[in-house]
């Protein structure tokens, strides 16, 4: 990996580098993604049926876009009976988690005859993506649906592109069984995302589309927001190492390089104070690159968005942490606890030799649905809060309205909204 002196330049450089790889960045693509969604929103099944042919290869129709019980027993069947006992679980552990999120509605009564509340009220319908392809990822179904399960949400529909034969890979369809999902369509890319925004003959209009994809999809979804809440428009993964002289090199390389393999696009980056650890870890990496199954892949990401950068000062590695804002933060220091009260800016934060970041991915229980590409500086990571909406409450009596209502008047008339004035007038006229 190469080896960055941090300067204010330096660090420029690196953000400008990053932010190449937001979504926000492919407008060439955003014609073709809104030429099939308009063809969706206008042919419904027709359309997710031809583009399923085109772009998977398989003869989806109305009779067998809906995975089956049959299918789903199937996937039992097959699925590696170790494989479900750790699903199982991490459903467990991630269930847990997100139950410490949950929210109630609140009502506050005075003597006066005023109340004041908020309800609370889950979605009634969500819709979750889930790759497919030559990924198979039942780890996000279980981060995407259990939130919701969690928040109370009605209907919980899932999509997901189905291999040649029309199948579904047989972990997805157990994860998804097992978090709780209600139904699965087989449709994946641009045209599941507006299948679910606008609905057609067989999928049912959702509220609100969470879950990953690829660019098509993440455009997909930033064009149809509006019409449904989304959870984000993802980027590509990413991983942010603060070390000191304490770290073992080792296990810094293999953390950055659990990012790095996700694709071309991932970054890995370390900040430390220390240069010596700086050659350790590049040694190590390059040792790890050398034997790993997916090294071409690595070594790209590495080539275009890898850095070690050496700081002057612990402060000025913290201050480039919170700079870069990045999606998985590991602090491998003496004090990290202390250290992560420092930090402003990160999805995911893990402390400590042991906290290694996949973790976080599969088993832990916070969310690995997390803010990329900076945008951890004002998002969250995926929650139960991403599955509920918050209606006001107010109630007040004719005595309460009636020691104010002038008040409130005054202010309707400062903004010249005179039938707003009325309103409240009109109801102490003689």
């Amino acid at each position: 990996m190469r080896i960055l002196k941090l300067t204010p330049e330096t660090k420029n450089n690196i953000l400008e580098n990053l932010l190449k790889r937001s979504p926000n960045s492919y407008g060439e693509f955003e014609s073709r993604v809104a030429a099939i969604i308009d063809r969706v929103r206008e042919e419904k099944d027709a359309a997710i049926f031809d583009y399923t042919r085109q772009f998977d290869g398989a003869d989806i129709n109305a009779e067998n876009i809906l995975v089956t019980e049959a299918e789903i027993k199937e996937a039992y069947e097959n699925v590696n009976p170790q494989l479900l006992t750790v699903i199982r679980k991490a459903l467990v552990n991630i269930r847990d988690y997100h139950e410490k999120q949950r929210q109630t509605s609140w009502f506050d009564s005075k003597e006066n005859g005023i109340i004041l509340g908020q309800k609370v009220t889950a979605l009634a319908r969500v819709g979750v993506y889930v790759p497919g392809g030559k990924a198979v990822y039942p780890s996000s179904v279980l981060m995407n649906v259990l939130p919701a399960k969690v928040a109370g949400v009605d209907e919980i529909i899932m999509t997901t592109p189905p291999g040649r034969d029309g199948k579904i890979c047989a972990s997805t369809l157990v994860a998804a069984t097992e978090a709780g999902v209600d139904k699965i369509y087989k449709v994946g890319g641009a045209q599941a995302i507006a299948a679910l925004a606008f609905g057609t003959e067989s999928i049912p209009k959702v509220d609100k589309i969470v879950g990953p994809g690829n660019i098509y999809v993440a455009l997909a979804k930033k064009a149809v927001f509006g019409h449904v809440s989304i959870d984000s428009i993802a980027g590509p993964s990413e991983i942010l190492v603060l070390a000191d002289d304490s770290a073992n090199p080792k296990f810094v390389a293999a953390d950055l390089l659990s990012q790095a393999e996700h694709d071309e696009m991932a970054s890995a980056i370390l900040v430390t104070t220390s240069e010596t650890l700086a050659k350790q870890v590049s040694e190590e990496v390059d040792k790890f690159v050398a034997v790993l199954s997916r090294k071409k892949i690595i070594q790209k990401s590495l080539d275009n968005y890898g850095y070690i950068l050496v700081a002057n000062t612990e402060e000025e590695a913290i201050a480039t942490a919170n700079d870069i804002a990045s999606e998985h933060l590991e602090i491998v220091m003496r004090d990290p606890f202390t250290v992560m009260t420092k930090i402003r800016n990160a999805g995911a934060i893990f402390l400590g030799t042991y906290s290694s970041e996949p973790l976080g991915d599969y088993f832990a229980g916070p969310n690995h649905v997390l803010p990329t590409n900076g945008t951890a500086k004002f998002f969250s990571a995926l929650s139960v809060d991403d599955f509920i909406k918050k209606s006001s409450i107010i109630s007040y009596s004719k005595d309460a309205l009636e020691s104010i209502y002038k008040d409130v008047v005054q202010f309707a008339e400062c903004e010249q909204l005179t039938a707003h004035a009325n309103s409240i007038r009109v109801r102490f006229e003689e």
